[in-house]
């Protein structure tokens, strides 16, 4: 068999080495050119998904809402109570 001789240049990387198929096709990300693109909508999409997570919770939190744990570990939120009321 005839060794395939590959001239590596800087910045490369993995996609210099020998590897087998498989190696790659569970690799994937390692072979694959980044997409500016696809990276650029993922931020964006994940800091949409906080900021309204910490909107809703800001929410909450100006309504008198508090979030209380419960003994089976689930969390609800509750309103603010003063004993001192009656």
């Amino acid at each position: 068999m005839g060794k395939k001789e590959t001239n590596a240049s800087p910045g490369d990387g993995l996609r210099s080495l020998r590897s087998t198929m498989l190696f790659r096709a569970i690799n994937y990300e390692l072979y694959v050119k980044p997409n500016s693109v696809i990276m650029a909508m993922g931020i964006v999409a994940i800091a949409g998904c906080a900021g309204y997570i910490l909107y809703m919770r800001s929410k909450y939190e100006n309504m008198g809402y508090y979030s209380a744990v419960a003994v089976d570990g689930s969390e609800t939120f509750k309103k603010k109570v003063s004993k001192w009321e009656d």
